[in-house]
């Protein structure tokens, strides 16, 4: 039972009123005689009530704020002042028609009417018989309905049963009244002097906490017998329920300390929540329950999650584990377990997504191109683990991209460079303090499929610490025969990434670990040649740097002559991104021509280059004669491409002995060794003065001393400049080299081929001598990209000499 109340039926609003002796009127035999003895008008004003239900006797105080049901009620009450009430079958319905409310209501009188200060209308109303609609007569301005009345079937007087029911309801009401600190004490005394038995089951049933349907099935009820059972029966669940939370709150009654007092005062501030429109507890472990059913779980997994909410179901709002249990829920959720989108296996759509984005890079399109064929065939091959290598600014993380779109597949993309704690790549475990799931798993959630394509940046870059080993922890995930149960710590499960397409960059091989390196599939992104970086700079990097810096392309056009001149004059890479910057220097002096509008010429001469870049950067880079003995050109590859570097050797006189300068590592102080020591024992064969050597000290010098030099490849270049400058024979012009060489007189191979021939371009050798061995790295380049070169392959180092040194004395030679 609950105290009388205020219901506003077009608000929903209820307000606490004091129990007023005249809203519970204390109805005789007598009084209930003869209100069932008056007679029912034909037609009655019908209005609705949103979440109430009058019963006949009872009298209740209502506030109309709708424009019907004031009309209704100011009508009525200069009228006769007797409406029919009724109840919404539907409180949110705002205009209800004859199809929104129920059928049986109660006639009522209006005891009185107030004008609110809010402009709403406060009524009181006694309920007087039931009755039920019989038509509608009009909806305008209000509803109005014939109706017919409802007989009661009454048990006969002094019925035994029917008495011990009457009595158990009074008996109860009061039990009730005093468990509940919510109903005044006085309202004992009204439940006492009710002496009509139909009023007494009116006026319980009207006051306890049922819900609308509930109290309009029992105002429906025509038995009177039954009506009273059922109302005894709801009043026993009320006692239970009220004398179990008495009894749970006299058990746990104890002194309230600081911590208890927060919690319940974190209590209020939930329900407070709750009624702003927030989430309880028990409805938020619901939702999950929901969210769960609908996910594509295996038995394992979904076992799992009912045992992990079971758990959240136990813990205390309020303690700390409750946040990382609900976070841990939260990411089961939202993982997408077993949830692929839909390949793209239009191979013809692939190639020319990828030929749009990128220029060149012919054997990395055809290895996904590949891919996708057998992808095609079988539908379920494990997706292997590509590694691009190149230099930087080759469009290695960017292919990822590319990739995605041709696949259709979700793109996702993190950088490794410098990460050093496991737990980045493996997760947290749930215990420690801010624990949260790994990169990969949370990337994972963020992409929304299983299978999305995975870059995984600047793998050879990753740091070892004492949080442990990032490298081996990718062991797993780039395993393909490990990484259907990929384990993070924080998710306690494995994860199935055997579909996820796994692309790592690299510009070093060296750096990442050999057990890593092993299972990924290295493809070299080698650097481009000057043709590909035009043609690259013309389709994609100055329309991009046109757009970012606010122009169009009507206002500037840059012609292939001038990119040549920015890319030979002012870059030295093997990437394009030194490029990008030069050309969006030039770019930003005609958006500042522009925005002060200042007259320019919108078509870019290389006059216009050399104002706004100045004078070339790179001519230092050029081949320089050969016109001094000892003077060698050598290839090089470096962390950015391949180079050209000059090896200097000159003869003073001394005692045949050998330094060397230029910061030069110990591999390439042993290049020099070597070279000197077989030079002295084949002198003769070299046409060299076993003398001369005796009797004159060796130099040898590498330019640019602040950088760094080793490696095995300027071996040969080393025994060219010496024997150049034993003989003062002078090297040929245009000519450079590359290799490694033996005691025994051998060349041998060496790496970094495209790079280096790539760089000789560059520096417009023309002849270029290297190992037999390498002949199949040439091979595998365009042939477009070898015109103008011509190739001296060697095994022997007779055979370097004979096709780099001249007969002809160098200038200013010196007799020796």
């Amino acid at each position: 039972m609950a105290n009388q109340k205020i219901l506003n039926i077009d608000s929903l609003s209820l307000q606490e009123l004091d129990t007023d002796a005249e809203l519970i009127p204390l109805m005789t035999p007598e009084d209930e005689e003869e209100m069932n003895n008056e007679q029912l008008p034909e037609t009655l004003p019908i209005l609705p009530l949103r979440n109430m239900v009058l019963f006949p006797g009872v009298v209740i105080p209502i506030t109309a704020g709708r424009d019907k049901s004031i009309k209704l009620l100011n009508d009525a009450n200069a009228g006769g002042k007797i409406i029919g009430v009724v109840a919404q079958k539907d409180e949110s319905v705002e205009e209800p028609a004859i199809d929104d409310i129920n059928t049986v209501g109660t006639v009522a009188r209006i005891l009185r009417v107030l004008k609110m200060p809010d402009g709403n209308t406060t009524v009181i109303l006694q309920g007087k018989k039931r009755f039920e609609i019989d038509q509608v007569i009009t909806d305008t301005p209000y509803l109005q309905a014939t109706i017919k009345e409802v007989n009661e079937v009454r048990p006969a007087s002094g019925e035994a049963e029917f008495t011990t029911i009457i009595e158990s309801i009074k008996e109860l009401a009061i039990q009730i009244i005093k468990e509940s600190p919510n109903i005044p004490t006085e309202a004992t005394f009204a439940i006492k002097n009710i002496e009509s038995n139909s009023f007494l089951v009116n006026f319980v049933s009207s006051n306890m906490n049922l819900t609308v349907e509930e109290k309009q099935a029992l105002l429906a009820e025509n038995d009177l017998k039954a009506r009273a059972l059922e109302t005894l029966r709801y009043m026993n669940l009320e006692l239970q329920k009220l004398e179990l939370k008495n009894d749970i709150q006299s058990k746990v009654r104890f002194d309230l300390d600081q911590q208890q007092r927060e919690y319940f005062l974190h209590q209020q501030m939930k329900t407070i929540q709750e009624e702003l429109g927030g989430v309880s507890h028990d409805q938020e472990i619901e939702d999950m329950r929901q969210k769960g059913k609908a996910k594509k779980w295996t038995e394992k997994v979904k076992s799992h999650f009912d045992k992990e909410v079971a758990k959240l179901q136990r813990m205390n709002p309020q303690v700390a584990e409750y946040a990382t249990q609900r976070n841990y829920l939260e990411l089961m959720l939202d993982l997408p377990w077993n949830e692929f989108s839909k390949d793209n296996f239009d191979l013809k759509h692939a190639e020319k997504v990828l030929h749009k984005d990128h220029y060149g890079l012919d054997d990395v399109k055809k290895r996904i191109i590949e891919h996708l064929a057998v992808l095609k065939l079988r539908k379920d091959m494990k997706s292997p683990i590509l590694c691009l290598y190149g230099p930087p600014g080759v469009g290695k993380t960017s292919i990822g991209k590319s990739v995605a779109e041709a696949l259709g597949r979700e793109y996702i993309r993190i950088s490794l460079g410098g990460l050093r704690d496991e737990a980045e790549i493996r997760g947290h475990r749930k215990t420690y303090i801010g624990a949260m799931p790994g990169r990969i798993i949370q990337s994972l959630k963020k992409a929304g499929t299983s299978n999305p394509v995975f870059v995984l940046d600047e793998i050879d870059k990753l740091s070892v610490s004492n949080q442990g080993d990032p490298s081996s922890a990718l062991l797993e995930v780039l395993d393909p025969e490990q990484n259907k149960e990929f384990y993070d710590n924080f998710l306690e499960l494995g994860f199935d990434l055997s579909k996820v397409m796994f692309i790592a960059t690299s510009n070093n091989l060296s750096t990442i670990q050999p057990a890593l390196r092993d299972r990924m599939e290295i493809i070299n992104m080698t650097g481009y040649t000057i043709e590909e970086k035009v043609e690259i700079a013309k389709k994609h990097l100055v329309p991009k740097q046109i757009k970012e810096h606010g122009l169009e392309s009507k206002d500037l056009t840059i012609g292939k002559k001038q990119i040549e001149k920015i890319v030979t004059g002012y870059t030295r890479e093997s990437g394009v991104r030194g490029l990008e910057k030069q050309i969006a220097k030039v770019i930003r002096h005609y958006a500042k021509c522009i925005a002060m509008e200042e007259e320019f010429n919108s078509k870019v001469t290389e006059e216009d280059v050399l104002e706004i870049l100045g004078a070339p950067k790179m001519e230092r880079d050029k081949y320089e004669n050969n016109e001094v003995a000892g003077v060698v050109t050598g290839l090089a590859w470096t962390s950015v491409g391949g180079d050209i570097l000059f090896i200097e050797s000159i003869l003073s006189k001394g005692k045949g002995h050998m330094t060397m300068t230029g910061n030069l590592g110990t591999v390439m102080k042993e290049s020099a060794t070597i070279a000197l020591e077989y030079i002295k024992s084949n002198a003769e064969q070299l046409g060299i003065d076993p003398e001369v050597i005796n009797n004159y000290n060796v130099h040898i010098h590498v330019p640019e001393g602040a950088t760094p030099k080793d490696g095995p490849s300027a071996g040969v270049a080393m025994l060219t400049s010496l024997v150049s400058s034993f003989t003062q024979k002078r090297v040929k012009k245009s000519l450079a080299m590359t290799g490694e060489i033996t005691l025994r007189g051998r060349v041998l191979p060496v790496g970094g081929i495209k790079e280096k021939i790539l760089a000789a371009k560059r520096a417009n050798i023309k002849e270029i001598i290297m190992c037999e061995d390498n002949r199949r790295d040439v091979e595998e380049i365009n042939q477009d990209y070898l015109q103008g070169l011509t190739f001296h392959y060697v095994t022997k180092m007779e055979d370097v000499i004979k096709h780099a040194i001249t007969d002809q004395k160098a200038k200013n030679a010196k007799m020796l």
